[in-house]
Parts: C-alpha cells; structure tokens; sequence
C-alpha cells in the first residue's frame, strides 16, 4: 500500500518550517485510545506503513486501528555526486508534516494494555517522540 497523493497541484515545495502546536487533529476522535506526537517533524509513508503493519499484526482483527495523518508533501533529493546548480532534485519521498499533539492513531475495541502494547509496537518505529492518550469522556 503506497501511500502518496493521486494528484498534485505542485510535484515541488519548500522545506519551510514547523512552528507552535497542533491546533486541528489534536483530539481522539475514532476510537477510545491514541498516539500522540509530543515534538515537531516529518514522518515518511514509508514510517506510517510500518506503524500500521505493527499494530494489525499484534492486535490481529481484534478492533478497529485509524491512521490519522497522510503524506502530502514531496521532498527532494539531488543526485549523489552532483555538481551545484542544475536546479531542484527530484521527489524522493513523501512525508506527512506533524506538530506536537498531532493525533497520528487511534485505535477502538480492544483492552487498555493490548492498546499501550500495539502503541509501543508503532511508537517504536516512529521518528519523533509520542505518548499514550485516552479519549476524554464529557461529564
């Protein structure tokens, strides 16, 4: 499962910047239980696919994982050895931009400590630090 946009408007972006907190996304929507990003930066597809393979290998069929962030943006690289100039490098890769408090899964209908276990499973394969959230319950 590659994941990567159908469609876009621009094949290259700038690298710009992460700044401030996760504003949108921040919440646990889906399921009761999910993983947090606790620091900015890029995650690949290639990082979310693993996260996802982890986790539906552990929990096997039992519950419901939801993947909440997708790579939209193209990042390039030149060429090794390549003289400066001659413009901009290809698109090697697609990353989704994550801030802190950035819901990146969530998961329903399994047991709290199956939940922390398959957590650690993706949390471990992730390049920023996460944390373990619950759904918040209305009084």
């Amino acid at each position: 499962m590659r994941l990567m946009p159908k469609r876009v408007k621009f094949r290259k972006t700038q690298r710009g910047t992460i700044k401030g907190n996760a504003t949108r996304g921040n919440t646990v929507c889906f399921g009761e239980y999910g993983l947090q990003s606790t620091e900015p930066g890029w995650i690949t597809a290639q990082h979310i696919e693993a996260g996802r393979v982890a986790a539906t290998q552990y929990v096997s069929r039992e519950g419901k994982l939801v993947i909440r962030i997708f790579p939209h943006k193209p990042v390039t690289s030149k060429p090794i050895e390549t003289r400066m100039g001659k413009g901009k490098g290809e698109p090697e890769k697609w990353v989704a931009v994550v801030k802190p408090g950035t819901i990146l899964y969530e998961i329903g209908g399994v047991p709290e400590d199956m939940a922390k276990q398959a957590f650690g499973r993706i949390a471990y394969k992730m390049p920023v630090r996460v944390r373990f959230v619950k759904r918040r319950m209305a009084i």
